[in-house]
């Protein structure tokens, strides 16, 4: 266990060194999961229509929650099959879709099939749901079966590579598999509905929940001792070390992601549990270092979003030794008053009572499932009610709230002056970042927005239910 801890220690220690040497992308562009890039001279208006400041879009499947993330002159995605790339592959199949990040042209899929469980593990058409990990040549993520997939991000145009020989694909637009590793055969959990997440690389370790959940009753916990967070080699997909401080305790699921940060001068990663509970773990052994609750004491937890108690949908975003979070349901639950967080991230033990730096909720914040964007004294968070909160992230003064006038899903992303949100309407809202509302522009996609949008080389990403968008100013396409 030392000389494994003492690996551990060293990869982390060395992470700032890999990084600076590879091309990496991530949900939230760091570690920190701060919702914020600085590149600049990024479009802010375009018409689909005629084409103007459209550089490409592509078709994906019918419903697509994976990504964009963009490295390696690539733009990498996460939907179903009923885009049908392949016209052998038949029926509904999770699929990872790379594309060339400079014309839009399709490059390869990798393919997995659907659980034989049902809809209880893997909820027909939703696809891979897991926002990709780049780093250099690897792509890493979650399955739609539950397994965490380790791919070249070459597919097979540089040969069949890796240890992983046996793909029943290897044709030119296959994925090729370097490991994975099944966390239901391995660890005995059970995803609720679907397993995802998108996993955090720090130095050569790789960090992900595990989607353990109820069952279809959504009562029991049929794997109450399995992990509900873990710890992986990303070159081997070797076993790490595991965490389970939920248990039996899980409300519903747990879809979200980790955070990364040095607090207190400790390497912590921060996941939110699937008791409404967020955890500061030690990056090296797993090792709970504190710990709160984001439910008020007298909540409850009731079937079908009926109480007041909420589980966590968003990723934990860490700044100034802080922990920014929000609570939240399934979409389907519908809305109510939520809570969100501000919290002191360096105690120890169970800080619920005493490291809230303030909080929003009630009629003031509603649930939400958006990850914070902190820039330039401006913290930014949406609901899932369609309110875009400008918020100090200090205090919790709120300097405005925009309307959107429908759900939001994914996050607002904050990069050039600028803010982006998009909704469940398909319009995406572009706001001038700052202690002033401003709106710069509202533009219709066709389609649901249920991402958040990315930005790589002065290009904006945008990933619709069923397309993904790249905009350049200057840039002319083809009218629609």
């Amino acid at each position: 266990m030392k000389t494994r801890q003492a690996l551990i220690l060293g990869a982390l220690a060395a992470a700032p060194v890999a990084a600076s040497a590879q091309d990496i992308a991530m949900f939230g562009n760091t570690p920190s999961r701060n919702m914020v890039s600085d590149e600049t001279g990024v479009v802010s208006e375009w018409d689909i229509r005629s084409g103007r400041n459209v550089l490409w879009s592509q078709p994906v499947g019918s419903q697509a929650y994976g990504g964009p993330v963009v490295a390696n002159g690539r733009v990498y995605i996460g939907t179903n099959n009923e885009g049908r790339r392949d016209p052998a592959i038949e029926g509904d199949r999770g699929v990872v879709m790379a594309f060339a990040a400079d014309t839009g042209a399709f490059l390869w899929q990798m393919v997995h099939p659907k659980l034989s469980s049902g809809r209880v593990n893997d909820w027909p058409l939703q696809g891979v749901c897991s926002t990709a990990f780049i780093e250099g040549d690897r792509i890493y993520y979650v399955s739609n079966e539950a397994h965490i997939v380790c791919l070249d991000a070459f597919g097979f145009s540089n040969g069949n590579d890796g240890p992983f020989t046996d793909e029943e694909d290897t044709g030119e637009i296959a994925g090729d598999i370097i490991w994975s590793y099944d966390m239901i055969a391995e660890l005995d959990v059970f995803p609720h509905n679907l397993a995802t997440g998108s996993p955090l690389i720090v130095g050569d370790v790789l960090y992900t929940v595990t989607s353990n959940g109820v069952d279809e009753g959504h009562v029991n916990v049929p794997s109450p001792f399995s992990p509900d967070f873990i710890a992986l080699d990303k070159n081997t997909g070797e076993l790490l070390w595991e965490s389970r401080p939920v248990g039996e305790n899980i409300l519903h699921g747990a879809w979200t992601n980790p955070a990364y940060g040095v607090i207190g001068g400790r390497a912590q990663v921060v996941f939110p549990g699937g008791n409404g509970v967020v955890y500061g773990l030690d990056a090296a052994t797993g090792e709970v270092i504190w710990e709160f609750d984001c439910n008020p004491k007298d909540s409850e937890w009731i079937l079908g979003g009926r109480g007041t108690r909420n589980n966590i949908l968003s990723t934990p975003v860490i700044y100034n030794d802080k922990v920014y979070i929000g609570v939240g349901q399934d979409p389907e639950h519908g809305e109510a008053p939520g809570h969100f967080w501000v919290i002191d991230a360096t105690g120890t033990g169970d800080v619920t009572d005493t490291h809230a730096v303030w909080r929003r909720g009630g009629e003031e914040f509603y649930r939400t499932m958006s990850t914070a964007a902190i820039a330039d004294g401006v913290l930014y968070i949406s609901s899932l009610s369609g309110y875009l909160h400008a918020l100090d992230p200090d205090t919790g003064e709120e300097f405005w709230t925009y309307d959107t006038f429908a759900a939001v899903w994914g996050s607002p992303f904050v990069v050039d002056g600028k803010v982006f949100l998009g909704d469940e309407d398909g319009d995406v809202v572009v706001l001038r970042a700052g202690r002033e509302l401003e709106v710069l522009g509202e533009y219709n996609l066709g389609a649901s927005v249920y991402c958040t949008p990315v930005v790589k080389d002065g290009v904006l990403y945008i990933l619709t239910r069923n397309r993904i968008w790249a905009f350049q100013e200057g840039a002319q396409s083809e009218p629609t």
